[in-house]
């Protein structure tokens, strides 16, 4: 069994014993594998596993790998920052996106998705923790939001995503996490669809399924370290 396989089964492990702790289903709970910068040989390994969705962050890497592992029918999530240029690419080649925190972004990405593919799955992140250095609508800007993009005819609020600020504290990662299953709880009773909380890594991964969170976002701990960039 090659190490990715053996980091898929013991990831795939913790996210059971996560959930059973927790009163919550593992089968409720989806494990998106973070490829970014990984090759393409380390992806097909991962599918061969059984991985389906997988989570980039560089547009035009992840456009090469969507074209060459095509035949393998993966799920694609873009989880990066995304700029209103790059807004075609993602409507016409993936299937959900994690970082929409813009209206002018909902309306490019509902014009240019493709008639014949289903609308994109998309989650409204949240700056939680209200960091000037991170992206993200803040929560009391959030409903009206939610309402105007609901409106656009070819994308699907699915739920909410966020990044909280990076603590080794569990109360501090709790609460941030608890915020967040608030709002989503407080937005379904007009959007009922809102099934989804993309939070939790490697770090705080446990935290966050104890506080319902529906996908976990994880890369190194599947793949391995990320190699240093070169100068």
């Amino acid at each position: 069994m090659s190490i990715i396989a053996e980091n898929l089964k013991k990831v795939r492990s913790e996210i059971e014993s996560s959930a059973s702790n927790n009163s919550r289903y593992a089968s409720d709970i989806t494990l998106l594998a973070v490829s970014k910068t990984r090759p393409t040989d380390d992806i097909r390994i991962a599918a061969n596993e059984g991985q389906v969705h997988f989570g980039e962050n560089y547009l035009q890497e992840s456009l090469n790998k969507i074209d060459e592992l095509k035949e393998l029918k993966l799920c694609w999530h873009f989880i990066g920052p995304l700029q209103s240029n790059k807004t075609r690419a993602v409507a016409e080649n993936f299937d959900w996106l994690h970082t929409l925190d813009r209206l002018k972004i909902a309306k490019r990405l509902s014009e240019q998705r493709p008639t014949e593919l289903e609308p994109l799955n998309v989650c409204i992140q949240v700056n939680i923790s209200n960091e000037e250095s991170k992206s993200g609508c803040l929560p009391d800007e959030l409903t009206t939001l939610v309402d105007e993009i609901s409106k656009l005819p070819n994308i699907c609020i699915r739920g909410l995503m966020a990044i909280p600020k990076a603590t080794q504290d569990p109360k501090e990662q709790k609460a941030a996490f608890a915020k967040m299953k608030a709002l989503q709880l407080e937005l379904q009773t007009k959007h009922p669809q809102l099934d989804t909380l993309s939070m939790g890594m490697s770090g705080d991964m446990d935290t966050a399924i104890a506080e319902g969170s529906t996908i976990v976002r994880i890369g190194t701990a599947i793949f391995g370290p990320r190699a240093p960039k070169s100068a």
